[in-house]
């Protein structure tokens, strides 16, 4: 038996660069051999507690080493694991938990309540607390103290699955992309490549590990060269600032709220930023503001474009490029290519906007237990359909004309009006809902919903925000709640978004901020 897949990389970078500092967190430095032997602690553990290939084990946790350590420990047994964004609400946790078939699930003790409810309506076997544990729940760190046996060999292909990553539907129930080994390895590649990741880099981890763009693109790509992660809990725009100049940190992923923040931190002028050569940028395109700010101190910008469903990184714009090419998301990954089509499939001239295309072995296997949405995501050439619109220039650069899904990125994170539409029709006398995305000046963009109410009612943004409280993470609950008599519909009786968003988009400014 051989893993071929990130069950690997631990034993390869043990033997490679063993005294080599992989992570530094908590003012604490971590090799490379001593993170290989936690994770095969790890392995060890589960291996204990009848953990095998093809079994999902669930984390729920903040940024630390055991994220880490749980991940290669998991893929080296050939299991599955299953990152929980420590974000959601009770409800969400207990459908990632129910949905992937979790037998077993490690978290921080913050989440013990949080989990419950999924806990026992799932089939999770064993559940293990970060750090010692208490009485009413087994520690990891105990179990690992007391985990023997070597480096765990399952036989695994690049083909089979790594990691399952939750992400909303736009029917608004969650849906599990599976990740194969090659996906994260080909993506991996990618950012090698394109980002020109080295092994004397020092990366800055600001967001969080359970976002796929912050593990596939950010720790992963890091690990496989070798290169140091100097990994933080959350985000403080101070002690990143102080973080990048006490390391002397080389590269830096963020969206355009982080860095926004950063530029606008007290400490910004007086911070030595001239280790900093590479920094990245998704979720939305970096406003003009941004890129003045940190081109008065001499840095620039790579952007880029992708969805979970792409591990996730599908283009990139080189920063060289930035002005030039301002607006675009930039040109296809090495390994990865990206096409447009017309609404019966057929290829579009370039300049024809039309639905993006992405193939290459960095495009996810398919949907956890969803067969027809999995089949429907791919074309009869073996495309992904991003549902998202845009077009090639004659240059070959991509920009995106509008998301099919209507999708909202707040802050980086993604919110699918859908999921949170079902939920505030079930509010007493609503009797229609549309959320839409508006412009903010500090997150990008924040959920409205208008909604029509029956005669007489009265329903506000206090009434949506109370009935949505504790059902979804509150980064989803809409900002601000307009009633109006009448939704703007098409002859087939869909909703109007793109009127709605020209009609309160220039409102957004001066409206009440929760």
């Amino acid at each position: 038996m051989h893993n071929h897949g990130l069950g690997s990389w631990m034993a390869k970078r043990r033997l490679k660069s063993p005294e080599k500092t992989a992570l530094v967190f908590d003012g604490r430095e971590t090799t490379y051999s001593q993170l290989a032997d936690a994770a095969d602690r790890v392995s060890a553990v589960l291996r204990q507690r009848g953990v095998g290939k093809g079994d999902r084990v669930a984390y729920l946790g903040e940024n630390s080493p055991e994220f880490l350590q749980v991940l290669f420990g998991t893929v080296q047994l050939g299991a599955v694991f299953v990152p929980v964004n420590t974000r959601l609400a009770p409800p969400e946790v207990t459908h990632v938990l129910t949905d992937s078939g979790a037998v077993a699930l490690i978290h921080d003790p913050e989440f013990t309540e949080r989990v419950a409810p999924g806990v026992a309506a799932g089939r999770i076997a064993h559940v293990l607390v970060t750090g010692e544990g208490s009485a009413d729940a087994a520690g990891l760190a105990p179990a690992l103290r007391g985990a023997s046996g070597g480096h765990a060999d399952a036989d695994v292909e690049l083909d089979d699955p790594a990691a399952i990553i939750y992400t909303s539907g736009t029917t608004g129930r969650p849906k599990g992309a599976i990740l194969s080994h090659g996906n994260l390895t080909w993506v991996s590649m990618n950012c090698i490549v394109d980002y020109d990741v080295v092994s004397a880099d020092v990366a800055l981890l600001i967001s969080p590990l359970f976002h796929v763009a912050s593990l596939g693109m950010g720790a992963l790509p890091v690990i496989l060269k070798g290169a140091t992660i100097v990994l933080e809990k959350g985000f403080e725009p101070g002690r990143a600032l102080a973080q990048i100049q006490r390391h002397g940190v080389t590269m830096l992923s963020g969206v355009p709220t982080t860095y926004q923040l950063m530029a606008d931190h007290p400490e910004w002028a007086a911070t030595d930023l001239s280790t900093l050569a590479k920094l990245t940028c998704g979720g939305s395109a970096v406003p003009t503001r941004i890129l003045n700010a940190y081109e008065e101190r001499g840095l620039s910008f790579s952007q880029g474009y992708g969805m979970t469903e792409t591990s996730p990184g599908a283009t990139s714009l080189a920063p060289h490029m930035t002005r030039a090419k301002q607006g675009s998301v930039g040109v296809p990954h090495f390994f990865t290519d990206v096409r447009i089509a017309d609404e019966h499939g057929a290829m579009v001239p370039r300049g024809t906007v039309g639905e993006i295309e992405i193939s290459g072995p960095n495009v996810f296997l398919g949907y956890h237990g969803l067969p027809e949405a999995s089949a429907d995501a791919f074309t009869a050439d073996g495309w992904f359909r991003s549902g998202d619109l845009g077009y090639l220039d004659g240059e070959g650069y991509l920009f995106i004309a509008d998301r099919l899904k209507d999708m909202i990125i707040s802050g980086g994170e993604n919110i699918y009006p859908a999921e949170v539409e079902n939920l505030v029709s079930d509010i007493e006398h609503v009797t229609g809902v549309a959320v839409i995305g508006v412009p903010d000046e500090r997150w990008g963009e924040v959920p409205w919903a208008v909604v029509t109410v029956r005669d007489g009612a009265s329903v506000d943004t206090e009434t949506v925000r109370a009935h949505l409280d504790g059902k979804i993470a509150r980064y989803k609950i809409p900002k601000n709640t307009i009633v109006v008599d009448e939704l703007p519909r098409t002859a087939s009786g869909k909703v109007r978004k793109g009127d709605l968003r020209a009609r309160y988009a220039p409102r957004a400014a001066d409206a009440p901020r929760p």
